[in-house]
């Protein structure tokens, strides 16, 4: 599987003059170029956006009950239209840009608005209408995008069902077509079948996407994807039912809902057939002959749903970082040597709770710029070959889990690094994790994704091997017994253990480096891939249910394997991102890279001691230098990194970082200073109690 490439922009220096200029320059963040650098490929897209979320009309409402909530998303919807903001995916043909990355780029920025406006709008346009764009032909081009694009027809996305969320494969609901009349036939034969949690179903959509087996002659051709119908201005039609699904843990803008089809008819061509065909006789035709790969590759046009979950998410945890940080900078608390307080940020347990995480956003925000690249390459048709798609598919995979379970673990510290004043519902914290809690289980469970991710890994690894002749394959494991070997023998401990004798600086220099990062991060995927490679050989070998179970038995290991590929993707990613960087702002993004990449390896520690990789010794100086020399150096540049995300008040919206927190802290320390030069300060009881000793 290739990997992600680097941002496409000139390093400013090369080889020695880079060195030299490192050396001699102080460490300093130029914040506007960074802040630039961060906007990526679609800054102006990105700016226009931020531009529209200022506005107070969409802005979330705290306190608003869910069907007030629900209009006034809508209402929002119809404000995106007016502006003209919603058209940039569509194709030209029906008014549209055609501009795929710019389109995520401004979508992903709506989270800072209200996330219930975001997943709406991306019901309508991101999944409603691309699944017609993506999934239909011209005719469903000219016939249905442009009501969609102007929300005349609010539409659901009908896919995930009660009983089938992640396997969409085996979906219940049925199309079957009845050639005396040439239509389909939509029908959820039981209860499990409905379809469920859809935007849009439970009061405002009049059409949805539904994807149902398509059955013709007495054939099932897998899932596909049909334009029907749902509701008029008297309700639902004939033989379509469903119910609201009411008050959830976030998203109560959103009307979401069930849907359910009691043989509904709709017309021949409401078969959205890129893939897949029925004539009017009834015969099933299709451009790819594989029932799988068809499948998958129906549901890999609609990526784009991970590509924006895996950056929104990145937005909402530079907005809590930024929220954090700030009020860490200018709240006081407890004394220290002297009689004033100190600033929470100036705790080293403070700044490991959140410079930490302030990294891994770094790295999250550089991995999803390239992996947004890579979607606009695809889709723009610049790069778009099988293997592009496959790689896309696999990317989306790896990083949106990792994304999205950062974003709420981001949130959940930054609020509790603010204390009471993190409860606040005005310093949005606990609203925005309720909201994006879903984004771990919708567009794809996390855990069913990387899974997804660990097969490509090790269909990848079997590929190299395909072809071997016994020379080759012999190399292989010899090099696999003797590494084994070194591992389980302890010599790889015992020499590290004899070069580690001496001080932390000696230890963690050899392997604090940028190769030496690298070689730890990769080995460790490769390590675990070729391990469950050697476990799973025997799959090939068995029956079904025998082979299930070997799979299943090795489940959390495949799991773990993705998650390091995925964590190497984005310390690669931000690794590469730093040759672009002016010298002093890349010495202090160099410290940021290995605050992310030893953290990486502080936090797998358990996995280098027993496979040998790191001595005890070396796993405790990383340890050190990352409490006794990354955190001081990065506290005096917190506030740089996070204001270089670019937000301002209006997109803040947070009492706590808008200055208050500063001016109550000055106003307490003026009055302090003026009782203590008045003389009438009264004198503290044990200071007394000191004088008589």
């Amino acid at each position: 599987m290739t990997q992600l490439a680097p941002p496409t922009t000139s390093p400013e220096t090369t080889g020695t003059a880079r060195t030299a200029a490192a050396a001699t320059a102080p460490a300093t963040i130029d914040v506007a170029w960074l802040g630039e650098y961060l906007l990526g490929a679609w800054a102006e897209e990105r700016k226009h956006s931020r531009e529209l979320i200022k506005r107070p009309e969409l802005h979330r409402i705290d306190g608003l009950g869910m069907a007030d909530h629900r209009e006034r998303v809508l209402g929002q919807l119809g404000l995106l239209v007016d502006w003209g903001v919603v058209h940039r995916a569509f194709p030209k043909s029906v008014g549209g840009e055609d501009n795929h990355g710019g389109n995520i780029a401004s979508f992903e920025e709506l989270v800072l608005a209200d996330a219930s406006l975001q997943i709406k709008s991306g019901v309508q346009w991101g999944l409603f209408g691309a699944a017609v764009m993506h999934l239909g032909t011209e005719k469903h081009h000219t016939g249905l995008l442009p009501d969609i694009m102007s929300l005349k027809v609010p539409g659901a996305f009908a896919m995930t069902e009660t009983g089938h969320g992640s396997d969409v494969a085996a979906v219940g609901t049925t199309a079957t077509y009845d050639e005396a009349t040439g239509e389909f036939v939509i029908h959820t034969p039981f209860r499990a079948a409905w379809k469920d949690y859809l935007g849009n179903a439970a009061l405002h959509g009049t059409a949805a996407v539904v994807f149902a087996q398509l059955i013709t002659k007495g054939v099932n051709h897998g899932v596909h994807a049909f334009y029907v119908p749902i509701r008029d201005e008297n309700g639902f039609l004939p033989g379509v039912g469903g119910e609201d699904d009411g008050i959830k843990g976030g998203l109560n803008g959103i009307d979401n809902g069930r849907l359910h089809f009691d043989q509904v008819r709709i017309p021949r061509d409401n078969l959205l057939n890129r893939y897949g065909d029925v004539a009017e006789d009834g015969t099933y035709s299709s451009v790819i002959g594989s029932p799988g790969r068809r499948f998958f590759t129906m549901l890999g046009t609609l990526v784009q749903g991970r590509v924006s979950l895996d950056g929104s998410a990145v937005v909402a945890s530079k907005l809590a970082l930024t929220i954090a940080i700030t009020y860490a900078t200018q709240r006081r608390q407890f004394t220290a040597a002297s009689d004033d307080e100190v600033v929470l940020l100036d705790y080293q347990r403070h700044q490991r709770r959140l410079l930490p995480r302030l990294a891994q956003t770094y790295a999250m925000s550089f991995a999803h710029e390239t992996f947004l690249n890579a979607f606009d390459g695809v889709f723009s048709g610049a790069h778009d070959t099988d293997a592009d798609r496959q790689d896309l598919e696999t990317i989306a995979a790896a990083l949106k889990p990792l994304s999205t379970w950062a974003a709420l673990d981001i949130l959940q510290e930054s609020r509790e690094s603010c204390g009471g004043a993190g409860f606040l519902a005005q310093n949005r914290f606990t609203q925005l994790r309720a909201d994006l809690d879903i984004y771990t289980t919708f567009e794809g469970d996390n855990n069913v994704l990387l899974q997804l991710v660990a097969k490509r890994l090790l269909g990848d690894y079997a590929a190299k091997f395909k072809n071997a002749d016994a020379a080759t394959l012999a190399r292989y494991v010899a090099g696999s017994v003797g590494a084994t070997a070194v591992s389980r023998s302890g010599l790889r401990q015992l020499s590290q253990s004899i070069v580690d004798f001496g001080s932390t600086a000696r230890s963690v220099g050899y392997v604090r480096d940028e190769a030496s990062q690298r070689q730890l991060l990769t080995d460790r995927v490769q390590s675990m891939v070729a391990a469950l490679a050697g476990r799973l050989r025997a799959a090939s070998k068995l029956g079904p249910v025998a082979a299930a179970d070997l799979f299943n038995a090795n489940q959390d290991e495949l799991i773990e394997a993705a998650r390091a590929h995925g964590e190497l993707l984005q310390w690669e990613s931000f690794t590469a991102a730093l040759e672009s960087m002016p010298a002093a702002t890349r010495q202090v993004m160099t410290w940021v890279r290995d605050l992310f990449g030893l953290g990486l390896i502080e936090k797998h520690a358990a996995w280098y001691l027993i496979n040998g990789r790191l001595s005890a010794h070396r796993a405790q100086a990383i340890t050190d230098y990352i409490d006794d020399r990354l955190l001081p150096r990065l506290r005096p540049h917190a506030l740089d990194l996070v204001n270089a995300f670019g937000f301002e008040p209006e997109h803040l919206r947070a009492e706590i970082a808008s200055g208050a927190e500063q001016a109550r802290q000055d106003e307490a320390a003026v009055y302090y200073a003026d009782l203590r030069a008045s003389g009438n300060a009264p004198v503290e009881e044990k200071a007394l109690k000191a004088k008589k000793r």
